[in-house]
């Protein structure tokens, strides 16, 4: 058993985690991207605040469905059948957005990226907690550092090829280019187990149930901080350049989301502390919001970004480890579920987001949003009271 261990782990195939991370990457650097470029895609098609928030909204419904509609295929017929499937249709979605100049059109063609991103981020999630027994708990930690690394780095992207004059639509070549790039990855890699699972210790796990009313709470967390991850996230370059008459909206995006990839990192090393450190951070995000909400410069927020993104970019990857003994041997329904809410919070409050501004101003929008944090509070207490109940993990 041993030597057969160790030929797996140094078999020269086994660079699956590379290729989940730059799937990952790919889909962070399709959400900053196009958070960056919504003003410029609003001024392309004359919309207003909250009609740019429906075009938002638009991907982020796709968002929520898929999970919903291609969960079960995604099970049937296997994990790397489906991140092929899904991989070459974000291809064909990429490329439709490059050639259309109907808004019709390219709200279509954004419906389907979103439905394979979606997908992608459910199913590659399951793949590393199954692929890897023994290290998923660190390596999810580290591949949501990676959506944090591609929406940072894609603001500044948009931005210095917006400044040289170039269209908008460059993004989506981008996006193709790394698609095709993960397509190869995972045709040569495959998606079977790279490690074999640990035995079983006394006092953990769930004795490989599906806890349902935990996964349901987890979801709760998931869609009010993706709600409100997407509504500061799409209109930020909007409230320096409306409100605050001042060009570092961008900055404050890539900021926002820099400050993610050490929360996320951190979080995948202190795996075990992952209940508390998401009880702080569903507790500082509403209150740094607030601030924002009545903050009187653009430099004010600049730094409030900070403090922002290392609460927000800790919930994810906390909520995946939190999932992980809740749900059993249904790894890929439990993460399909996550992703379906994050899908109904980011389709929701971020067309609330646009609303809300049309009538009281962004900022204003904020502070509703942070709102909304009591009842995540109210969701991690009653997951912590789960965990103790079932006795999953003993405190130290």
């Amino acid at each position: 058993m041993h030597s057969d261990t160790q030929k797996t782990h140094k078999a020269p195939r086994d660079f699956l985690w590379l290729t989940l991370f730059l799937i990952i990457f790919v889909n962070g650097f399709e959400s900053g991207g196009y958070q960056a470029s919504l003003w410029s895609i609003g001024q392309s098609y004359d919309l207003t605040i909250a009609s740019m928030g429906m075009f938002a909204a638009v991907e982020l419904l796709a968002d929520m469905l898929a999970p919903i509609l291609l969960g079960g295929w995604a099970d049937h017929v296997g994990k790397t059948k489906s991140m092929l499937t899904m991989l070459v249709l974000q291809l064909v979605a990429t490329a439709a957005v490059w050639f259309s100049r109907e808004g019709m059109w390219f709200l279509v063609a954004m419906f389907v990226l979103g439905l394979t991103t979606s997908a992608l981020q459910f199913i590659a999630i399951a793949t590393c907690a199954d692929a890897y027994p023994r290290s998923g708990d660190k390596k999810i930690g580290y591949l949501t550092s990676m959506y944090a690394l591609g929406a940072v780095v894609s603001p500044l992207v948009v931005a210095f090829y917006l400044d040289a004059g170039l269209d908008w639509r460059l993004l989506f070549l981008l996006l193709g280019l790394g698609s095709a790039l993960a397509l190869a990855g995972v045709a040569l890699s495959g998606t079977e187990p790279r490690e074999e699972a640990p035995a079983a210790r006394t006092g953990e796990g769930a004795h490989g149930h599906f806890v349902l009313p935990a996964i349901l709470l987890l979801c709760v967390i998931m869609a009010i901080y993706v709600g409100f991850e997407n509504g500061f996230a799409f209109f930020v370059d909007t409230l320096f350049t409306d409100v605050f008459h001042a060009s570092t909206g961008k900055l404050a995006l890539s900021l926002y989301w820099a400050v993610m990839i050490p929360a996320r990192v951190l979080v995948g090393y202190f795996a075990r502390h992952a209940r508390k450190i998401l009880l702080g951070a569903v507790i500082t995000i509403p209150c740094v919001a607030l601030m924002v909400a009545f903050a009187p410069s653009s430099e004010l927020v600049l730094a409030l970004c900070v403090p922002l993104g290392l609460a927000s970019g800790a919930i994810y990857p906390c909520v995946l480890t939190t999932m992980i003994p809740f749900a059993g041997k249904r790894t890929a329904t439990a993460a399909g579920m996550i992703t379906a809410a994050t899908g109904i919070g980011g389709f929701s409050f971020t067309a609330l987001t646009g609303l809300v501004a049309d009538q009281w101003g962004l900022q204003a929008a904020l502070g509703v949003l942070a709102g909304f944090f009591v009842i995540a509070l109210a969701a991690v207490l009653g997951v912590t009271a789960l965990y103790r109940r079932l006795d999953l993990q003993p405190e130290a």
